[in-house]
Order: structure tokens, then sequence, then C-alpha cells
């Protein structure tokens, strides 16, 4: 099957007289592939009970004659006017009870009854019309889910988050067991006295923030699977996928991966920053990760610049064509971009698009016709499996937990995810994302960054047992799955495996922090952590002596524990030492700066991602050049 290309097709903004135009031009560009019908909501239903398809049979119609197969959205991000003026509940409020009013987008209340009894009636009646239309391979719920507006603080999502919280508790005691509400005389005697965590005179119940950002996460997803029950209640057998948005911290993806067939990603890096494809990387790498074994799409990016920058750069020459083959050999099986024809009104008319107000002479036009014809010459990619021998544990309720005030110091959980990704990166190790709870098969090494929270580290014992080697950073295994310290102190759950506990820690400023050790000398940067070892051994220690990295084996396996947060130079530092003391592999040793390489299966990808030639294995690699080689190369 030929790798799909295209993108966001909007119709709807265009008269008639320009959809053959786009077509042909499509043909031109080598697109296959056109999502329609993302925020045709008011054009597809002008008042409630009313449809009108017939412009959009003839869009359908037009693509699947020119050989364009069709990504046919549910229409359900933007909810028109006649919808808000009819049901103002549906708008969403902010923890200030002001109200989010239309005239932008994702205007729309997860909660809301209305708005998912309408958007019921939307999705049901698109998919009868087209389900069986042999244009439409493929299904996309909503879109972004949770971009603009994650979380709701309004009367029905208060309503909604109680009955969530009675689900999840049971009773009201145990509430107040978990929150730990005794404290500042917050205990409740019913479900209906809890609130949303609206804005307070001071810090507000960390359980009670965590549980709000899970139950708003639920209730996102409830409606992706809401639109998945109707579609398959059809009898429509085309696969389902949404558009995820890289590590968006309000949603947790391994909890929504399994609900789609099809993982897609939006990605927009910038383009004037040197490092930006490690973003890319990043992206690619997780996506892939959230259903291993599985290709993925590429389901947004900017065919040039974006227009919600401060300041928008431009794409340098070949830079497009050079992250979209990053994506290719990370994983992807499609390669798309937001938009088509770049929009002439509204907030996103300087956004550009594959077809530039400047039309088909653009350099915009050249290169995406370039890059359609070289992607369709690539023929039938092998599926991406189990190339990493490394995995780095991105787990959303840690994320959700640290970032909250009130700790010894601003731990940014993310910020340190992405460091030990890059740092393996800039070792050309391949990494793969796992969730904290695995499976773990068939890595080396797991690599846990700030694992602060979780209901248990059981499985990552048994790897370490079985022969695995596992990597942490400060604040891992310090409290429960709600924020509460455990019985004895911190450590209590991968003491053993550490051969050291965590007696007790505080924040640090720069320069307070140093570590030294055998190659390991660099700055400890956000916390210190005081350990007691327990048969570890300190390979670094902090400048008054005291252990700052230590290692211990534990059955047939070893661990690694970090007792602070590194600076860039120590997490490149105590990458390349793991990397050398279990003998880990490069894909290609030895790349020059800013140059990546990827394996798909026996596929390599070689890019240079610098605006100037680099000499790669003897042969030059141009400025945002790149080299796939394979069996059939």
């Amino acid at each position: 099957m030929p790798i799909l290309y295209g993108g966001d097709y909007n119709p709807e903004q265009w008269p008639a007289d320009v959809w053959a135009e786009d077509v042909r031009l499509m043909r031109e560009a080598g697109v296959n592939l056109a999502t329609v019908g993302v925020f045709s909501w008011a054009r597809i239903q002008p008042d409630e009970g009313v449809f009108d398809y017939e412009w959009l049979d003839q869009v359908i119609d037009l693509l699947h004659e020119a050989g364009v197969a069709v990504d046919l959205a549910t229409g359900t991000a933007s909810p028109p006017p006649w919808l808000t003026t009819k049901y103002p509940a549906v708008l969403t409020e902010s923890a200030s009870g002001v109200t989010r009013w239309p005239g932008s987008r994702q205007h729309y209340a997860p909660t809301s009854p209305d708005y998912r009894r309408l958007a019921s009636d939307l999705v049901r009646t698109t998919v009868e019309r087209y389900k069986n239309h042999p244009a439409v391979v493929l299904w996309h719920l909503n879109n972004e889910l949770g971009c603009h507006v994650a979380y709701d603080y309004s009367d029905q999502a208060a309503a909604a988050f109680r009955r969530w919280l009675t689900e999840k508790y049971g009773d009201v005691d145990a509430l107040n067991a978990a929150w730990g509400t005794m404290f500042w005389s917050q205990r409740y005697t019913d479900f209906e006295q809890v609130l949303p965590p609206r804005h307070a005179p001071y810090s507000v119940n960390p359980g009670q923030v965590l549980d709000f950002r899970r139950f708003s996460s639920d209730m996102l997803l409830e409606l992706l699977r809401m639109e998945k029950r109707i579609i398959r209640g059809s009898g429509a057998t085309q696969p389902l996928t949404t558009n995820m948005m890289s590590a968006f911290k309000p949603t947790d993806y391994w909890a929504w991966a399994d609900e789609v067939d099809v993982i897609a990603d939006d990605t927009y890096p910038d383009p004037r920053d040197p490092r930006s494809y490690r973003d890319g990387a990043f992206a690619r790498d997780l996506m892939r990760s959230l259903k291993p074994g599985r290709p993925w799409i590429l389901m947004e990016q900017a065919p040039n610049y974006v227009n919600w920058r401060e300041n928008n750069a431009a794409k340098a020459p070949g830079q497009m064509a050079a992250m979209s083959m990053q994506a290719v050999g990370r994983g992807a099986d499609g390669v798309l971009f937001f938009q088509w024809r770049q929009s002439s009104a509204g907030s996103e008319k300087y956004h550009s698009g594959m077809l530039p107000h400047g039309g088909p002479s653009t350099r915009t036009f050249r290169e995406i016709s370039q890059l359609g014809a070289e992607l369709a010459a690539l023929g039938d990619l092998p599926t991406p499996g189990r190339e990493a021998q490394v995995a780095i544990v991105l787990d959303w309720h840690s994320w959700w937990a640290l970032d909250q005030p009130n700790h010894p110091a601003p731990l940014d959980y993310i910020a340190q995810v992405r460091a030990w990704h890059a740092a393996f990166l800039a070792a050309g190790v391949q990494t793969d994302f796992v969730r904290a709870q695995g499976p773990f098969d068939g890595y080396r090494l797991i690599v846990a960054p700030s694992l602060h929270l979780a209901p248990s580290l059981e499985e990552l014992t048994a790897y370490v047992a079985a022969g695995g080697h596992l990597l942490t950073t400060a604040f891992t295994d310090i409290v429960d799955e709600h924020d509460r310290f455990l019985p004895g102190g911190f450590t209590r759950r991968l003491g053993a495996v550490l051969g050291a506990t965590v007696t007790d820690f505080a924040g640090v400023l720069p320069g307070e922090a140093p570590v030294r050790g055998d190659g390991l000398n660099f700055e400890g940067t956000v916390l210190a952590e005081v350990l007691h070892l327990d048969g570890a051994s300190a390979l670094a220690t902090f400048g008054d002596g005291s252990p700052a990295f230590t290692h211990h084996p534990y059955g047939s396996g070893s661990s690694y524990h970090l007792a602070t947060v590194a600076d860039p130079a120590g997490t490149e530092a105590v990458t390349a030492y793991v990397v050398n003391a279990l003998d880990l592999t490069p894909v290609v040793a030895n790349l020059p700066p800013h140059v990546e390489a990827c394996a798909r299966g026996p596929m390599l990808t070689l890019i240079n991602h610098n605006p100037t030639p680099v000499e790669v294995d003897g042969q030059i690699l141009g400025p945002y050049g790149y080299r796939i080689t394979g069996p059939e190369s």
C-alpha cells in the first residue's frame, strides 16, 4: 500500500467552482488522501434537525473520481452558532467562573448532555450517509480533543465530576481518605459538597486537582467512545482515528490508544530552532509507542510557516521534507498537512497551506509536489517493530501530580522526559516510550524520570529481577496513586531495587549541588535527595561527599539512581555512562551534530537537520537532506 499523502481539505470555505481545480492540483502534487469535514458542522447542519449533504456529496465524489481517498471527519469539533444560542449551557466556564463564548472553536462542554445529544445526531446522520461510499477509508473522530478547552469548571461539569467520584470511590469516606481532607477542615459529608478545583484563596487540595485532571481526560475520552459506538453500531467498518498532539498534558493518551485503530498526531516544531527536530523525534517515537507494531499517521504539520507563534519563521528549503521523512523513518505510513488550500479569511489565513495564496508557482507547492513523488516512490514500508533497546516511562498521572504547587522545588516532569529522550537521541540510541506498568519485555534499559506517583511498581521490580536495567531520577517512588505518602517514608516500593532509601530532599539553586565522579562532572539542579545506601555503590557524589548517582545489582539485573535533576550536560553524561556500561548499540555511531538515524525494521533513515552539508560514512548529505536505505534500495 502506498504511503498516505495529503492534508485537511476545507471546501466549505470556497465556492464550488474552485473544487475541480483543487482536485486537479492535488493529483499534480501526488495527494492520495484528504481529511474532509473537520469544521463543517455549520455547513452540514444549518439548524436542529436540518441537514444538507448535497455539497459534501459533490466534494467526496470529485475526490473519488480523481483517485483521492477521504478521511471523513465527524465534524463535532466546533458547534455552530444556532446550537450555542439555543443551548447556552453547552458553553464552558473557567476556574474563575468566566464563560467561554462562541466566536472561536471548541466552545463546548464535554459533559453537556445537549452537546452530546446533538453531536451524536450529527455523527449518526453523517455515518449513515457515507459508510458505504468507496472514497471513505478512515473515520476522523472530533479534532484535537481538549486542545483549547481541556478543563471546564461549570455547574454541569461539577455534577459530572461528582458522578465520576461516586463511581470511583463508592462512598464519601473513601474520597476523604484518598484526598486527606482532614487537612484544613476540608472533610466532606456528602458528594454534593464537592466542586471542581475552582479559583480559591490559596492552594487547592492536590488530590482534588489530580482527580479533576483524571476526570477531565476521561470526559474527553467519553466523547471519543461515544462517536466510536455510533460508527461501529452503524455497521461501518473503516478504521477509526483521532488526531493527538504529541505529549498533550490534559489527555492520558495511554488510555486513548486502545480506543482507536490508527494513531495520528499533529506536530508543529519551530523551524527557527535548530534543535526542533528533537521535538519531532520525541513526538514520532511516542506515537509509534502508543500502538507498538503498527504504523501511525502524521495527521497535521505545517507546509511552511504557522500563524500562532509571536514571530513565524518560514521553513528553509528542504526542511519540510526532512521533518516529513523523520516521521516515515520513525514509523508513519501517512504524511499529511494542515491544510490543503490556504484560507482566505479567518484566524488561520496566515497559516501556510500546501496550495498557498501564491498558487502552484510557489516554492511551497513545488516542494509539496516533490515530496509527494518521493513518498510514492518508497513503495511498501516495513512494519515498525521493536527496534529500540531503551524505553522511557511517560506517566500522565505523575505529570498531573507534579505540575502543582507546594513541592520542595518546581519539577518540570515533561521537560525531564524530553531531556532524557534528547540525550539518547544525541547518543544515537533509539528509544520507545512505555507506561509505568509496562510491558517492559524486550528492552535492555528502562528510564523512569521522576516517577513520582504510581499505584504499583511491582512490574518494574520484576523487570529488573529478570535481568533488566532501570535508571531512575530524583522524586521517584514518593507517593501513592492518590498523591499521599506511603507508611514509612519514601522509596517504599523501589528501595530494594535501588539498594538505597531516600530519607529527605530539598530544593537547590544553581551551584548548590555539583556532581562529581569518574567522567560524571556536572551540575545538579532543582532538587537534591539525601540517600541512605543499603547495598548500592556511589558512582558520583555531591560536593559534600553524599551519594548523587548510584548503581545496585538486583536479581539478574541492576538499577541506577540519580538523586537530582541533571543539567543538559549531566543528562548526556549519565546517558553516555549507561550506554557504555550496558553496551547499548547506536543506530549509527559517531554521527555529526544535528544528524539523526532511525531504524524501521530493516529500513534505515539518515537525516541532516543542518542548513549546511555534512559527511556521513563517506557520503555527503546536503542541507536538510536525507537518505533511506533498506533491502530494496
